[in-house]
């Protein structure tokens, strides 16, 4: 009897073990906040709870595109359910699409859904430099929680390097580099115009050559060996993904050695040169003047009193008859004598005129120029 009401009480305090067991894990498995342990605690931002949709932080967050291109901005979203993911465009807080219906009727927006790896991505098809700035991926939660993307549109551009003008001696290799800038990706081709006319090496017979290196600022270079009169002109780099870019070029024969240049050589030197030829060529002519003005002075001065004294001392072989008349040969020696200083003054005014006009004349033109 004994052994029977042992075997009884054992058995009733086993069955309330297992009715406490398995209340305990129903209470557990109808909490909302506890979180599975088979996933990793990084998985939830936060403040988040495990079954409530977040956003993967490691998606970029600066894009680049280039003008008249798409441009791809993605957006990842864990644990949506039942909320939908909405595209906004920040400066206007203008709905673009919704899921992936296209709110906007600006068509060029789209967005697509990648299950896969639950990617929501917004496409700006053709875009324009308009289309900068920030946009946000936000999730219909209460409060809603959004993800900042911002899209920097450039525009490619292309230099030539020595220009505008440059200046080559005939025989030598005229270097051309053309360099593109702010390009997400290369070219697809670059040609080359002299004139209007494109440039081909089978057409040169050797004397031009291309070569192209590419990284992130692409060079096309253009090289042009033996270099003759026929080369000058205007000479373009045509790049598939930009404006086009010009140079001039000037194939000098010697006459300027000064302004004969290599690629890296400014054109300022055959402007300098100029500018030192004229003042030299005005400079020379002043003292020539000047020197002539002299001569000539000097010339007339001495033949005015050579006159003047050969009438003092001609006529002695005579007899005057008359005191009258010697009378009227001293006055008339006295008015030679006068004429000659007048006249030997007003060359000596007109000649400090002339000199102190051309002076004033070279001041300014090198003050001009300058």
């Amino acid at each position: 009897m004994l052994t029977f009401s042992t075997l009884l009480c054992c058995m009733m305090g086993l069955t309330l073990c297992y009715q406490r067991q398995s209340v305990s894990n129903n209470n557990n498995h109808n909490n909302a906040d506890s979180k599975p342990t088979h996933l990793p605690p990084l998985h939830y931002p936060h403040g988040h709870k495990w079954n409530e949709p977040y956003f993967d932080l490691t998606m970029p967050r600066n894009i680049t595109s280039l003008v008249g291109k798409s441009a791809y901005l993605g957006c990842r979203v864990k644990h949506l359910g039942n909320k939908t993911v909405a595209w906004i465009r920040h400066r206007d807080l203008h709905i673009l699409t919704v899921g992936t219906y296209t709110y906007t009727t600006d068509q060029r927006f789209q967005t697509s859904y990648h299950r896969d790896i639950d990617e929501w991505t917004l496409q700006i098809k053709w875009a324009q430099q308009r289309d900068a700035g920030v946009y946000e991926c936000q999730i219909s939660t209460q409060p809603v929680r959004s993800y900042s993307v911002n899209l920097n549109i450039v525009v490619p551009t292309a230099t030539i390097l020595g220009g505008p003008d440059l200046y080559v001696d005939k025989g030598s290799t005229i270097n051309l580099t053309c360099i593109i800038k702010f390009s997400p990706e290369p070219p697809t081709h670059i040609f080359w115009y002299h004139q209007d006319k494109v440039l081909s090496e089978e057409t040169a017979g050797g004397r031009l050559k291309f070569k192209t290196i590419k990284s992130e600022e692409t060079k096309s270079i253009l090289l042009i060996y033996d270099a003759d009169l026929l080369h000058s002109g205007k000479y373009s780099c045509y790049p598939s993904n930009t404006e086009i870019a010009s140079i001039r070029v000037h194939v000098l024969q010697g006459e300027r050695p000064e302004a004969m240049q290599t690629n890296a050589a400014p054109a300022a030197v055959a402007l300098a040169w100029t500018c030192h030829t004229k003042q030299a060529t005005q400079a020379v002519k002043v003292i020539s003047t000047m020197v002539a003005v002299f001569v000539l002075l000097e010339a007339c001065c001495t033949l005015l009193l050579q006159g003047s004294g050969g009438g003092t001392t001609g006529g002695g072989g005579e007899e005057e008859e008359a005191g009258d008349r010697v009378a009227r040969l001293e006055q008339s020696q006295t008015a030679e004598a006068n004429n000659s200083s007048s006249i030997c003054d007003s060359v000596k005014q007109a000649i400090q005129q002339t000199t102190s006009t051309s002076s004033d004349h070279v001041n300014t033109s090198r003050t001009t120029e300058r």
